[in-house]
């Protein structure tokens, strides 16, 4: 598996598919989130969380990390209207303290405005050798890019940590948005979560929005962004240009059937 990862890498095997992300208020939409993918020759599809961790491990994800960054900030020169990538960092690039440079020589390269491109990090990455990664964070947020904390909630996030680094965004995972109106407690939280981040000057994303009455209940509580396959599924480079082609993408049935079912279905959530 560690071998075969490696010839993907080199090879350039490995390929990149962009989420829809939308404004839940006016449902326009706002950009893509980046998502690795690897089709095996043998194996068939293999799923991120199978191959991530080993990339990690190996320590293959500094390599692959800079691969992502720099065909995401590429793909997104193409969409135009101002719309934003996001694009997911492993904590473990954050042991390289040349992270923040990268970045910079990147979007340079790459020539997308910085305020376009968000960073996802997990909460956990302020975990390990504060200090060094505070400061990378600093540095990174100096060169204009936005910086949101993904899977807020979950595992080591906490106000403390958004205490410690004020993100531009928190991402309320889909733990708790696939459990919205089955489970009572998951609807307290989501809420709490809107309103400190809310109060904090943070904008509030929900992902793995699947459902209609998700969205609404979502819409309701006056979450800003979503996504989910409720709005559209990961999508190669080709689909994400099309979908921002498309005038006032609102989801209608018109819409929908151009692109084999990629474009973003949001049901009764227009009521």
């Amino acid at each position: 598996m560690e071998q075969d990862l490696r010839t993907a890498i080199k090879t350039r095997a490995l390929a990149l598919h962009y989420q829809p992300l939308f404004t839940i208020q006016d449902q326009k939409i706002l950009g893509f989130e980046a998502l690795l993918r690897w089709r095996h020759a043998e194996r068939g599809y293999i799923s991120p969380t199978e191959f991530i961790p080993l990339a990690e491990e190996t320590g293959m994800i500094f390599g692959l990390g800079e691969w992502v960054l720099e065909q995401a900030c590429a793909d997104a020169l193409a969409w135009g209207g101002g719309r934003k990538i996001a694009v997911n960092l492993s904590s473990i690039q954050f042991r390289d303290p040349n992270l923040p440079a990268t970045i910079g020589a990147i979007i340079k390269r790459s020539g997308l405005p910085a305020d376009r491109l968000e960073l996802e990090v997990n909460a956990g990455v302020l975990i390990e050798d504060t200090d060094a990664v505070m400061g990378m964070l600093v540095e990174i947020r100096a060169l204009g890019v936005r910086i949101s904390m993904d899977d807020f909630g979950t595992g080591f996030s906490s106000l403390s940590s958004l205490k410690r680094f004020p993100f531009d965004k928190i991402k309320i995972g889909r733990a708790f948005v696939s459990q919205l109106l089955a489970d009572n407690e998951d609807g307290v939280t989501v809420k709490a979560i809107l309103a400190l981040g809310h109060s904090m000057g943070m904008v509030a994303s929900a992902e793995g929005v699947e459902s209609a009455e998700q969205f609404d209940y979502l819409h309701l509580e006056g979450c800003d962004e979503a996504q989910g396959f409720l709005l559209g599924r990961p999508m190669p480079f080709e689909y994400a240009l099309a979908l921002c082609n498309v005038p006032d993408v609102t989801g209608s049935e018109q819409q929908i059937s151009t692109l084999d079912g990629h474009f973003p279905l949001l049901g009764g959530a227009q009521h």
